[in-house]
C-alpha cells in the first residue's frame, strides 16, 4: 500500500446537519475519483449504515464490539457502495462501557492502525454530541470537516466543538485540527443563508470550503432504497455538490496521490 490513510472526522454536536449525509456522498465521491475510502459508523442511530442497506437489527457484531471487546474491524466491514463499518443501537451503551477502560479515548485509534495501509481515506460519522464516542474519532483523526447548517444558532455551536477539539489538541492527539468547514442546507435565495456563509468565512477564512451543500428531497429519497445520492441521480444537482467537495477536499490534501480528475 503506498501510504497510510487520511482519517477525517464529520463531527457537530448540533444534530440534523449533514453529517451522516456527507460521511457517505462525500465518501461515494472520493471513491469516483479512485480512492480507496472506508466509512465508518459512530453513531448510534446507525443512519449511516441503513442508509446504504444495512439491517443493524440482524447483525451480530458492530462498532461496539470494535470499541468495547476488541473485536477486528474486518469482522464487521461491509463492502456497499463504499465500505461500510456499522454501528447498531448498542452503540449507545459505549459511553459507559469505554469510560470504566484505561485508555478509553484511543480504543478506535488501536483499532484502525491494522487497517490504515487498506485506504486511501476513512471518514468518521460521529453522534451529535461531544462525549467519549466524539473524542474517539478525534484522537485517532488526522484531521476534523465541520458541517455547519447555514443559520446563526448553527454557527454559535462552532464555539463548543472547537473548545473541546482545543482539550483534544493538548492531551491526546496534538496533529488534528479542523481541516474544512461545510456550509449545509444553503439557501442562496435569502439573505439569512448569505450572511450566515459570509459570517463563516470572515470567522474561518479559507477553511471554509467554497462548496455549499443545498436543500433537496432527493437526500431524502436516498436512503429509503439504500443508495448515496450520487448512485440513486447522478445528473442532479446534490450529486454535483459532492463531486464538487471531493475535489476540493482532495485539492487541499497534501499527501495526495490520488487522481484528481475523473
Amino acid at each position: 500500500m503506498s501510504r497510510p490513510a487520511h482519517v477525517l472526522v464529520l463531527a457537530n454536536q448540533k444534530g440534523g446537519v449533514a453529517k451522516t449525509t456527507t460521511t457517505l456522498n462525500l465518501g461515494v465521491a472520493l471513491k469516483e475519483r479512485g480512492a480507496r475510502v472506508l466509512a465508518l459508523d459512530l453513531d448510534p442511530q446507525s443512519n449511516l449504515s441503513m442508509s446504504q442497506g444495512i439491517e443493524v437489527e440482524t447483525l451480530s457484531t458492530t462498532m461496539f464490539d470494535v470499541l468495547v471487546r476488541g473485536a477486528a474491524l474486518s469482522e464487521i466491514i461491509e463492502a456497499r457502495e463504499v465500505d461500510i463499518a456499522p454501528a447498531g443501537i448498542e452503540l449507545a451503551g459505549a459511553e459507559i462501557a469505554l469510560s470504566a477502560m484505561i485508555g478509553r479515548e484511543r480504543q478506535l485509534e488501536r483499532a484502525l492502525a491494522p487497517y490504515l495501509g487498506h485506504y486511501d481515506y476513512i471518514l468518521i460519522d460521529t453522534p451529535p454530541s461531544l462525549g467519549l464516542l466524539t473524542i474517539n474519532a478525534m484522537v485517532a483523526a488526522d484531521g476534523i470537516i465541520v458541517p455547519v447548517q447555514c443559520e446563526y444558532l448553527s454557527l454559535r455551536g462552532l464555539a463548543l466543538l472547537q473548545q473541546t477539539l482545543a482539550q483534544v489538541r493538548e492531551h491526546l492527539n496534538p496533529r488534528v485540527d479542523i481541516v474544512g468547514i461545510i456550509p449545509t442546507m444553503y439557501d442562496g435565495r435569502t439573505v439569512h443563508g448569505r450572511e450566515a456563509v459570509m459570517l463563516l468565512e470572515e470567522s474561518f477564512g479559507d477553511i471554509v470550503f467554497q462548496t455549499r451543500i443545498g436543500k433537496t428531497i432527493k437526500f431524502a429519497e436516498a436512503p429509503v432504497l439504500g443508495k448515496s445520492v450520487i448512485a440513486y441521480d447522478k445528473a442532479s444537482q446534490a450529486t454535483r455538490w459532492y463531486r464538487r467537495l471531493a475535489e476540493e477536499l482532495l485539492a487541499r490534501d497534501p499527501r495526495n496521490e490520488v487522481k484528481t480528475a475523473a
